[in-house]
Parts: structure tokens; sequence; C-alpha cells
């Protein structure tokens, strides 16, 4: 998930989703582009304390509603949010990969490579989103335990 990116891709960004270019919304992109997990809004309240847990919801419900980020949930069914590296539009995410979720550092993974196979809904249904999770050691974790 992790992609260097700088202020002025981050400030782009923000244009191409017609939303304003503010301090915080600019900190919560470059920090969730610096990870490689996806990541919790308790996390980014634990390293980003000068925005209010108000405003960074707002952020995430806005970014999410735009098709920047995807939300995720982890084994404790906390949400996560990863970037979105398709071109996802408003209110439809394109980011139809794998999910992994480390049993042992509890971290979400977006398997971007793995993607998800079509699928023929029964007559009536109609699919609005679909995940696909896997479980077990991450990369870390499984030399850890070797």
């Amino acid at each position: 998930m992790s992609s260097v990116k700088n202020k002025y891709q981050f400030e782009d960004l923000l244009d191409k989703h017609q939303l304003k270019k503010t301090a915080a919304r600019l900190r919560v992109l470059s920090m969730m582009y610096s990870k490689n997990t996806a990541t919790s809004q308790p996390d980014l309240e634990s390293v980003m304390q000068d925005i209010d847990r108000v405003t960074l919801y707002r952020i995430l419900s806005v970014f999410e509603e735009k098709g920047i980020i995807h939300k995720v949930f982890d084994l404790n069914g906390t949400a996560n949010y990863a970037v979105c590296h398709s071109d996802c539009e408003a209110n439809h995410h394109h980011d139809e990969h794998v999910h992994f979720n480390c049993t042992a550092c509890y971290n979400v993974y977006c398997l971007n490579e793995l993607t998800l196979p079509d699928l023929k809904l029964p007559a009536g249904f109609r699919a609005e989103g679909f995940t696909l999770y896997a479980s077990g050691l991450c990369p870390t974790c499984s030399k850890k335990v070797s």
C-alpha cells in the first residue's frame, strides 16, 4: 500500500475530488500513504493528537465517500482504512482484492495483486460491494515463529 507521494500530489488528489486543501486532510493523506497496512481511526488519533476525533472522523468519511480510501474490518470488527489504488469513484470502490488479517500482530494488509473473481449472483440480487478476507501470519510474524 505504501507509495511515495509529496504534498503537491496530495493537493492534486484533493483538487481531483473537489475537496479543500486543509492541513488536517493533507496530514491524514500523508500518514495513510506512508503505511503498508490499513489503519484504524483510533490508531490515527494516537499519532495525530492535534486533530480532534470529530474532524478525523469527517475526513475519513469524506475520503471514503470520494473513493480515496476504502474500509476494511479487522479480526475484532474494528473499521480500518486503506488507500484505494484503483481508480475508484465516489461511492463505488473498485479496490476489490483480498484483505489479509494477521492473527499475531493484528495488522490488516491489502493484497492488491489478488483480485476477486466475478460472481454470478442469483436473480434479484445486486452486489454493491464484495470483500474476501484471509487470516494467518504476515511475513514479519511468520519469521518470529520459524
